[in-house]
């Protein structure tokens, strides 16, 4: 009865009050497994509450805790793994599934921490969490987040991945150390798995959210493909976006990521912009012929404990090569918030773990509040435009194990053909195989580069858009001895009439080409050429990247008539009133990038405005550009906190600055001329000011106070 009345009255209520929370802005959100606290009330639009089997207090409580401060609330779990030890244990149905856990080779099952197991998503394990899914729903989330499906190359051993490959394949299992046929059976039955898990709980999300008058959105929280490829895990990356019920994704990129070493000029390192780059641009490019939604993430620390000084530095390369795609301009500004500002972390020079300093906790603050006024922009980044890497899910199939030598470091035969290019300035993308079949993947791409040697076709219809793309006009460049033992597993290529030794001689054979010639050849309108190296020789090897540059120049200039290729050593963009920067290192050009200002310095916690900003290989720059200024109304140019009831009257400008309690709070204003009085109170009483600096140059007003999550309200009397 109670159920009825609900469904009848209050299920109308919640789904007029949704479909007003709807309405509002979902530009930036923070994922928080802890309750409402004023230390990190951040003020983003949206609160992602993860997990619902928490030590931290009741789920329903706190997801009515962010609700009542102002946030839009979904809900995140990981769907490969979580705090399920009900389901596992056998308090969900009196028995046990650590059977279904991830099983190594050698027996052990791959563990996530919590004391839970990665697991395969078998049916029993989907009612399971569909039951998860109806709580949060019923708690009155507006969206729902799968994060992280989740499969490790390394595993494919236990019972349960045995009878899940008897009903996908009809055969029994092979165990996939024997042969590179069922290394790669075990990658597709994998990937099949979290596809399927993510496409059943997604249906039951819009059929149960419908059945009640809302329609609760559908998110994938996931690591890109270029890091899935390299960490040896499998996951349904691009193909999820062709589910009609995902509405899109969350970017899972920061410092812990793009961190990982790979190979250029011969030397491995941390090349941590670089990386950041090539992930957000895969993830870009993955969902945006789609037309669905994506937020970048993001994070000011990471998971590993490191330094506070370390952070700091990646996270400023991490933010800058996530504001260097402009036509996405939503965010997961930070995961974890009570870990940022109560965590405890080490400083260099000292053994001492210490809390986030109050300038780092300022800068933070700056660089997440600017990303609620960060506009989409039709500008692009400097340098050559339409130059793309291929790349394809099934570079996860071929990672672990390896057969008959072959080997691919740190993932070298994707970065051979990305670094160079991204090294000397040019904005290289990356373009999906699994999104050939959108007539707009391949609209703005002059040259395609491309290679078989760590990854496989997975449709034989990707070679007819590549062919018909070549054929209008588009320059292929194809690198790779195609003798990896990954090139004879039984696949379209080889069955059903086909009996070519590799893939890449069907495209050829669509090409009209003779793939043991060497040279730039006609294929209709376009070009193509065929390289019998291997794209990891080009980085594994000193200098070995220069006959590599020179043919995508020559294929740049002469064949795709794009212009003069343009090789520098900086990216520099403008989004509205901010100018994002990065200049290289390992570059010939050793010179700063020198911006005219006059600038306000967004990476600095003193704000400062600078005539001009110099920036050396190695660093980037977050500024706000003085001359973007439009009209004479006064204007909150950057701050520490998030600005509410700005009113501006006879003279007057007030608003009410909000921020977590117990950080300081740094602003620069825009003012038509000197203020004559500066009032602050929070609850209704008088605050103090720490520092009020006039400059009468920009016409800007520098504060600084202490903040609080209730508010600081500000009078400037002009």
């Amino acid at each position: 009865m109670i159920f009825k009345y609900y469904k009848r009255f209050g299920g109308l209520l919640l789904a007029l009050l949704f479909q007003c929370a709807g309405a509002a802005q979902e530009k930036t959100a923070f994922q928080v497994a802890a309750p409402w606290n004023a230390a990190y009330d951040v003020r983003s639009d949206v609160a992602i509450v993860y997990g619902i089997n928490d030590a931290g207090g009741k789920f329903e409580e706190r997801v009515k805790g962010w609700r009542d401060k102002g946030y839009q609330v979904h809900f995140m779990t990981g769907i490969a793994w979580g705090q399920y030890q009900d389901y596992f244990l056998g308090k969900y149905d009196g028995r046990t599934h650590l059977d279904e856990g991830q099983v190594q080779r050698n027996g052990d099952t791959i563990w996530h921490g919590h004391n839970v197991p990665y697991i395969v998503p078998s049916a029993g394990y989907l009612e399971y969490i569909k039951t998860h899914l109806k709580r949060a729903i019923d708690a009155g989330v507006t969206a729902i987040h799968l994060e992280e499906p989740e499969f490790w190359a390394r595993a494919g051993y236990s019972t349960a991945f045995k009878k899940e490959w008897k009903n996908y394949y009809g055969f029994n299992w092979r165990p996939q150390h024997e042969s590179p046929e069922a290394t790669y059976l075990s990658s597709k039955l994998k990937y099949h798995l979290y596809y399927h898990a993510l496409k059943t709980c997604f249906e039951y999300v819009k059929s149960y959210s419908r059945a009640i008058g809302r329609n609760v959105k559908c998110y994938v929280p996931t690591h890109s493909l270029i890091n899935y490829s390299s960490w040896q895990i499998v996951s349904p990356e691009a193909s999820l976006a062709a589910i009609k019920d995902v509405d899109g994704y969350i970017a899972q990129v920061w410092t812990g990521t793009s961190r990982e070493p790979v190979y250029y000029n011969g030397v491995k390192k941390e090349r941590v912009f670089e990386n950041a780059f090539l992930e957000y641009g895969s993830m870009v490019s993955m969902i945006q012929p789609t037309g669905k939604k994506i937020f970048l993430l993001t994070d000011p620390i990471e998971d590993w404990p490191r330094t506070w000084d370390d952070y700091k530095k990646n996270y400023q390369a991490t933010f800058t090569a996530e504001l260097l795609y402009p036509t996405v301009a939503s965010y997961e500004v930070m995961p974890w918030p009570n870990r940022i500002y109560l965590g405890r972390f080490k400083v260099e020079g000292n053994s001492e773990k210490q809390p986030i300093s109050p300038a780092y906790a300022t800068q933070m603050q700056v660089m997440v509040n600017a990303l609620n006024e960060m506009p989409v922009s039709s500008n692009k980044v400097s340098g050559s435009q339409g130059i793309g890497v291929l790349v394809s899910n099934s570079m996860m199939f071929q990672r672990f194990p390896t057969h008959a030598g072959y080997e691919d470091p740190q993932l070298s035969n994707f970065y051979g053909m990305a670094l160079p290019l991204l090294k000397n300035g040019i904005p290289v993308e990356t373009v999906h195989m699994e999104s050939l079949e959108n007539n707009h993947t391949l609209k703005d791409v002059r040259v395609l580069i491309m290679s078989y040697a760590n990854m496989k076709p997975l449709k034989p219809e990707y070679h007819r858009f590549l062919a018909q793309w070549v054929r209008s006009g588009g320059v292929l460049l194809y690198y790779g001895r195609d003798d990896d033992p990954f090139q004879t597993v039984k696949e379209w290529w080889n069955s059903n009439g086909r009996h070519y030794k590799a893939p890449s001689a069907d495209l050829f054979r669509l090409l009209h080409i003779d793939g043991s010639k060497p040279g730039f050849v006609k294929a209709g309108k376009g070009w193509a050429v065929v390289n019998r190296i291997d794209p990891k020789e080009l980085v594994l090897e000193a200098g070995r990247d220069s006959d590599f540059l020179g043919q995508v120049e020559q294929a740049y200039n002469q064949y795709a008539d794009a212009g003069k290729l343009e090789k520098k050593n900086h990216f520099l963009l403008k989004r509205g009133p901010y100018i994002i920067a990065a200049v290289l290192d390992e570059n010939a050009d050793h010179q700063p990038l020198i911006i005219n200002g006059p600038v306000v310095d967004l990476f600095d916690p003193r704000l400062p405005v600078l005539a001009h900003k110099e920036v050396l290989p190695g660093q980037q720059a977050f500024l706000y550009d003085l001359e973007a200024i439009k009209g004479s109304k006064p204007k909150i140019l950057a701050a520490a906190g998030r600005a509410y009831n700005e009113i501006y009257n006879n003279r007057k400008y007030s608003f009410l600055l909000k921020s977590p309690s117990a950080t300081n709070n740094a602003m620069r204003i825009y003012l038509p001329s000197e203020p004559q009085r500066i009032v602050l109170t929070k609850s209704g009483k008088p605050a103090p000011l720490l520092d009020n600096t006039w400059d009468a140059a920009s016409k800007t007003l520098f504060l600084r106070f202490e903040n609080s999550n209730e508010g600081v309200a500000v009078t400037i009397q002009l």
